[in-house]
């Protein structure tokens, strides 16, 4: 005998409260898959923002900061290091390359980055998608998701501590810090990168040395920019990206450069603390999602046993009609076993849907990109979730096997 036709004859029987199954079932999966795709997610694009700052050096302070800062552009006042480590590493034979980076100016909402034309490119990793790189004072590149045009002037405006700006927006207080008379002229754009630097505007630093009168870090009469920094006296800057030549001399340049007014790091070693933290802020997560997931199921098996309860005539019924008690167990737990799987699947697409979202807000906030994507441990948690439901399922299945014939036509 089929017991699918039996199947979907009470599932049509039964449809609000399998729908009520169902969604329940979705909503305890869409919780979990969230969860953990977000996290992920949120990892493996703040780790990849960071691939290209191997070590970084900044005054005596805060690392997180400096990091947030450098990194991800959350813009703070940070503490000047001396221009002298500038010279300094230049005549580091340890160093491949190295980037000074200032930033405290914006343009509609935009952080105006002071660095070096070599780092614009990542040390030769990236080429522009448009015109060029700066290559004078007074040019200026622009990234992938800033809304200027090749061409364009662009005026800074000195950006005032604490004020937070929303990128393409100008505000009132862009319009009262101008620095007149110092236009940047956009000779380049780069490729998306997935990070906050899509939102940034690159300048020579030297252009945001004498926007704020301190001079150009070079001797008398030199016109060239970036390194070497050989100026009588070179202004201080508030982190400084370096590219060692070997993996010996990073951890020799960060004992060197962690004493004598200056702090050094490589981000890696803050971003796992801040990993730890969102894993522990995670696993609370994860422990409220499986007590919900413990509770769905608890409620589900109520639901089933009150539902089987209704039908125990019509299964009655069928085993007064011939049917073997088996099928008669087949009948009700292919029934249940079919909306766990249905649950399991919405749960999937609206847990992914949720993702997605919540990626689109962080990626609106901090502009680091999130590609979503559902792995092993989503997978697995279906399954764990399908598996018990279909095990918890044949209980109402089993009690329906053992009611007598008699019992279940008198009710």
């Amino acid at each position: 005998m089929n017991p699918f036709a039996m199947v979907l004859a009470d599932l049509r029987a039964l449809r609000w409260t399998a729908a009520a199954i169902v969604m329940l079932v979705a909503l305890a999966v869409a919780i979990g898959v969230a969860i953990g795709a977000q996290e992920r997610a949120l990892r493996q694009s703040s780790a990849a923002a960071a691939d290209d700052f191997d070590l970084l050096i900044g005054a005596p302070g805060s690392q997180a900061q400096l990091l947030m800062s450098t990194v991800y552009l959350q813009l703070d006042a940070i503490p000047l290091m001396e221009g002298s480590v500038l010279r300094s590493l230049t005549q580091d034979d340890r160093v491949a390359a190295f980037a000074p980076i200032a930033f405290g100016d914006v343009t509609r909402g935009y952080p105006i980055i002071g660095t070096t034309a070599a780092f614009a490119a990542r040390w030769g990793r990236i080429a522009p998608s448009e015109g060029r790189l700066f290559a004078a004072e007074g040019e200026a590149m622009i990234g992938a998701d800033v809304d200027y045009r090749l061409g364009e002037s662009i005026t800074p405006s000195h950006g005032v501590a604490g004020q937070a700006h929303k990128p393409g927006e100008a505000d009132a207080d862009e319009a009262g810090h101008r620095h007149a008379g110092h236009d940047y002229t956009i000779v380049g754009r780069l490729p998306p990168l997935g990070s906050p630097w899509d939102r940034a505007i690159l300048v020579p630093i030297e252009s945001v040395w004498e926007v704020h009168g301190l001079g150009n870090g070079h001797a008398a009469g030199t016109e060239t920019i970036g390194p070497p920094f050989d100026g009588v006296t070179i202004p201080g800057v508030p982190a400084i990206v370096v590219k060692p030549r070997s993996i010996a001399g990073a951890y020799a340049l960060r004992s060197q450069y962690r004493q004598g007014g200056t702090m050094a790091f490589f981000p890696a070693e803050v971003l796992v603390g801040i990993y730890r933290a969102l894993g522990d802020a995670r696993g609370v997560l994860v422990l409220a999602s499986t007590l919900n997931a413990t509770l769905v199921l608890a409620s589900i098996l109520l639901l089933l046993i009150a539902v089987t309860g209704l039908r125990r005539r019509r299964y009655a019924v069928l085993r007064a009609m011939g049917a073997p008690r088996l099928y008669v167990l087949l009948v009700i737990w292919l029934g249940m076993a079919a909306l766990m799987a249905l649950g399991c699947i919405a749960g999937l697409l609206l847990g992914g849907a949720a993702a997605s979202v919540l990626s689109g807000l962080i990626e609106a906030q901090t502009g680091l990109r999130l590609a979503i994507s559902l792995g092993r441990p989503e997978f697995l948690q279906i399954g764990v979730l399908f598996v018990v439901g279909s095990v918890l399922s044949l209980l109402p299945a089993i009690a329906s096997f053992t009611n007598p014939i008699a019992s279940g036509l008198r009710g």
